[in-house]
């Protein structure tokens, strides 16, 4: 018998790069995607997997509790890996509505129905779902900002300065809560900020390719020197898969890259390797970099203490930055290829 496990919001960034890695590494597995299919979901992102015999796509939306109460007697899961949110600060400032809904609704919601699913009682679970385990997948920005020195650990206490991150914030105290009050197996993974392949084009890095590319100026928030530390996508999907597998319950880990760098030095990093790899008739990419006006609230830098997921669970960044960018360059690349051939 295999295990059934929902992925939510598996057609998103991390989740369209996390299920084809899980589905390889378990072959025991069978996967049900379900995802709403907001303009940050894209189908194509999953094409190698749309014909895979133990993926099941769903669309709808996790504050759907019908549909949720469905798929569970349906497929019997015993996992949840939670990635569906809204979850870019911009558009946070702009309709904040939309990230509590989603954010923290949504996953109310799932909590709720898992653990009435799985659970006898508080502490109870049922015979066929003693194992069954509830993954939510959160952010570094839920501890705020770090002034030049310092770096966030699993105890850091939450600060969160936008909507979003406050809407993630309150999810990750819902998840919590769970544990604590029902004796529901969770765990949580709080990231640094993920770059790679299948990313929207309204995130940082796919930015910085598509305005270079496009001969449009790169629009950098601020003086460039705020500071994030960038973790590579499939570095933090094997992260999840090892906090899912062998976290402990009630634990919270944090997955870093130990990569920080100015969004001034991301741009300027980006434009050396389109300058390689699709140098123009004359001059740099990096001419095209303009400062704009800053965000509001803007967070001046993040970094992760991601010890305890490496000395716990054996976890480390493999990919370098370099390589991490070279890859993520190319990919996009190929992506702008294909559009043009079509």
């Amino acid at each position: 018998m295999r295990t059934k496990i929902l992925i939510t919001g598996g057609a998103g960034f991390i989740g369209s790069n996390f299920i084809p890695y899980f589905l390889e590494a378990h072959p025991e597995v069978q996967v049900v995607n379900l995802d709403l299919l907001t303009y940050a979901g894209n189908l194509n992102n999953l094409a190698e997997v749309a014909d895979h015999p133990r993926y099941r796509f769903v669309q709808g939306d996790i504050c759907n509790r019908s549909l949720l109460e469905q798929l569970f007697e349906e497929h019997r899961f015993t996992g949840v890996i939670h990635f569906a949110a809204e979850s870019h600060v911009d558009n946070s400032i702009k309709n904040p509505g939309v990230f509590i809904e989603t954010n923290v609704t949504g996953t109310f919601t799932l909590l709720d129905v898992a653990y009435k699913h799985w659970m006898q009682e508080p502490f109870v679970y049922k015979k066929e779902y003693e194992h069954s385990r509830f993954h939510h997948i959160s952010t570094d920005e839920v501890y705020g900002s770090l002034g030049e020195t310092g770096l966030f650990t699993e105890t850091t206490p939450y600060a969160p300065n936008s909507p979003y991150s406050a809407s993630k914030a309150a999810s990750d105290m819902l998840v919590r809560s769970y544990q604590h009050t029902y004796g529901m197996d969770t765990v949580i993974t709080n990231c640094s900020n993920n770059y790679g392949p299948k990313q929207h084009e309204e995130k940082l890095i796919p930015t910085i390719i598509r305005k270079a590319l496009a001969g449009e100026a790169i629009p950098i928030y601020g003086d460039g020197q705020n500071i994030r530390d960038w973790l590579y996508v499939l570095d933090h999907c094997k992260g999840i898969d090892l906090v899912f597998h062998k976290g402990i319950p009630g634990e919270v880990y944090n997955v870093g890259g130990n990569n920080e760098y100015t969004n001034i030095t991301i741009a300027q990093r980006i434009c050396e390797v389109l300058d390689e790899l699709q140098p123009q008739k004359a001059g740099s990419y990096a001419e095209q970099i303009r400062y704009v006006a800053d965000r509001a609230g803007h967070d001046r830098r993040y970094a992760i203490d991601a010890s305890k997921i490496e000395n716990q669970l054996g976890w480390k960044a493999q990919e370098t930055f370099e390589t991490g960018i070279d890859n993520t360059v190319r990919f996009y690349l190929n992506s702008l290829i294909k559009r043009i051939i079509k």
